[in-house]
C-alpha cells in the first residue's frame, strides 16, 4: 500500500500547496503553482530518471493513479520505455485516409514549395469518397472509381494527379507499417487521365490579331482586367500567376522595371524584368482600375484571395471556345475555327515571337526566367538586362497593332 488515502489527496488538493507528493513506488502527486493537479511516474531506466505523466486528478482516481503507475513498472522490468511507448501509440494512431493524409502532408510541407498543390486535390477529389475509410478498407475499385470520376469530368491532367497522389498516400502508409500493400498501384495513367501530349502551341500574329479582336467584342464576359492581361503575358513572357498575384510595390514605372522576388518566382531565384513602354502605358492604366488596391489585378468578386484567382483566365478564355465547366448548355463558341489555346501558351507565344525578332537563344530564356544551363548560367551582374529590355520591345512592337487594332476596331463598331 501506498502512503496516501483518498481523503489525504483530495486534503492535498483542496489546500493547494504547490509541490510534489510521493505515494512510494515513484507515483507522485504533483500540484503546480498554476494549472490541474495531476499524476505522474518517476523511474530511472539506463541510468536515466525520467518523469511520465499519468493525467489529471480530476480524472484519474488514486486506484487508477497505482494501477497505471505499476503497468509502467511491468514495462519497465521488461525493458520497455513508457514514454516511448506513449510516443509510439501517438504515431499509430492513424486510421482513417484522412488522418493518413494529415501525417504525410506535414513531409509536404518540408519539402515541397507548392504543397497546397496536393492538399486542394486531396480535398477536393479524395476526401468526399475515401476520407473517412478505415486504410484497410480502401480497395483498388475505390481508387477507379475516383480517377474515373475526374477523368469523366473532362479534367485529364487532374485525373493523372489524383492518381500520382494516391499512390504516393498510401505508400506512405506501407513506410509506417500501417499497410502491407498500396490499393493505387497496378493503376497507370491510361486507367486516369491519359498520356499528356507536351503542348507546343503558339499564336501566329494573325491569330493574336483575331483574338484580341474577340475579347473586344466580347468585352462583357471578357473584362478589361483580362485583355490587359493577356498583353502583358504576351510581351513580358512570365508565368500567369507571376503576374496576376503581383503587387504594386514590385514596379517602378518610371524607370520601367518590375523587380519579382525569388519568393513568387518559380525557379526561386529573383528577377528584374524591363518594362517595354507599351507594357507601361497598360500597367498605367491598370494602377487607376484598381483604385488603390495594392494589387494589380484585385480580385473583382468578394472572395478570400485579395487578387486575381488562378483560374479566371483560362475559364473566360474557355468560355469564348464555348466550354464552361459545371454550366448547362454550354455557351457559343465565339473564336471561330481556330485551334484552341490556354494562358500558358501566350508565354510559349513570346518565346516564338522572340526566335522570329532574331534575338539569341540565351537572351530569350532569360526573358522567361528560364535557369541557363553549364557556362551559359554564369552571366553578368546585369543578367543580360539591356539586352532583354531591347527584345521584349520588339515583342511588344510586333504585337501592339493587333492588339491596337482590335481595340481600334472595338470602337469603330
Amino acid at each position: 500500500m501506498g502512503n496516501f488515502t483518498a481523503k489525504k489527496v483530495q486534503s492535498l488538493i483542496r489546500d493547494g500547496a504547490p509541490g510534489r507528493y510521493s505515494d512510494g513506488s515513484g507515483l507522485y502527486l504533483m500540484i503546480p503553482k498554476k494549472g490541474a493537479p495531476y499524476w505522474m511516474h518517476r523511474y530511472t531506466l539506463a541510468g536515466k530518471r525520467r518523469e511520465l505523466t499519468l493525467d489529471k486528478c480530476a480524472n484519474l482516481s488514486l486506484a487508477e493513479a497505482r494501477e497505471q503507475a505499476g503497468e509502467a513498472r511491468k514495462g519497465i522490468r521488461n525493458g520497455a520505455d513508457p514514454i516511448e511507448e506513449r510516443k509510439r501509440e501517438k504515431r499509430v494512431a492513424i486510421h482513417t485516409v484522412k488522418e493518413l493524409f494529415s501525417d504525410w502532408h506535414q513531409d509536404l510541407e518540408k519539402r515541397l514549395k507548392h504543397p497546397n498543390i496536393p492538399k486542394r486535390i486531396f480535398e477536393k477529389e479524395i476526401a468526399p469518397s475515401i476520407g473517412q475509410l478505415t486504410l484497410d478498407s480502401v480497395s483498388p475499385m475505390d481508387v477507379r472509381a475516383i480517377v474515373r470520376k475526374v477523368a469523366s469530368s473532362g479534367r485529364p491532367a487532374i485525373a493523372n494527379d489524383t492518381l500520382m497522389y494516391l499512390k504516393q498516400l498510401f505508400n506512405h502508409a506501407i513506410k509506417l507499417g500501417l499497410l502491407t500493400y498500396n490499393p493505387a498501384a497496378a493503376f497507370n495513367v491510361n486507367d486516369a487521365g491519359g498520356i499528356e501530349k507536351s503542348r507546343d502551341r503558339a499564336l501566329t500574329l494573325d491569330e493574336i490579331r483575331h483574338v484580341f479582336q474577340v475579347f473586344r467584342y466580347n468585352h462583357d464576359s471578357f473584362s478589361r482586367d483580362n485583355y490587359l492581361a493577356c498583353a502583358l503575358l504576351l510581351v513580358l513572357g512570365v508565368r500567369k500567376t507571376e503576374l496576376t498575384e503581383a503587387q504594386w510595390s514590385e514596379f517602378d514605372l518610371k524607370k520601367g522595371r518590375w523587380e519579382l522576388s525569388g519568393e513568387r518566382s518559380k525557379t526561386g531565384t529573383g528577377i528584374v524584368i524591363p518594362l517595354p513602354p507599351q507594357a507601361v502605358g497598360w500597367l498605367e492604366e491598370l494602377k487607376i482600375r484598381a483604385c488603390g488596391s495594392p494589387y494589380v489585378f484585385p480580385s473583382r468578386r468578394s472572395s478570400k484571395r485579395p487578387h486575381m484567382g488562378k483560374d479566371t483566365l483560362n475559364r473566360a478564355i474557355a468560355k469564348l471556345f464555348g466550354k464552361e465547366p459545371g454550366k448547362k448548355p454550354q455557351p457559343e463558341n465565339r473564336m471561330g475555327d481556330m485551334a484552341e489555346f490556354t494562358v500558358h501558351d501566350m508565354r510559349r507565344t513570346c518565346r516564338s515571337l522572340l526566335a522570329a525578332a532574331g534575338v539569341p537563344g540565351h537572351v530569350a530564356e532569360r526573358c522567361l526566367n528560364h535557369k541557363l544551363k553549364g557556362g551559359e548560367g554564369v552571366y553578368d551582374r546585369y543578367d543580360y538586362f539591356n539586352e532583354r529590355k531591347e527584345a521584349l520591345t520588339m515583342v511588344a512592337e510586333l504585337v501592339e497593332p493587333a492588339i491596337k487594332e482590335a481595340q481600334e476596331t472595338r470602337l469603330e463598331s
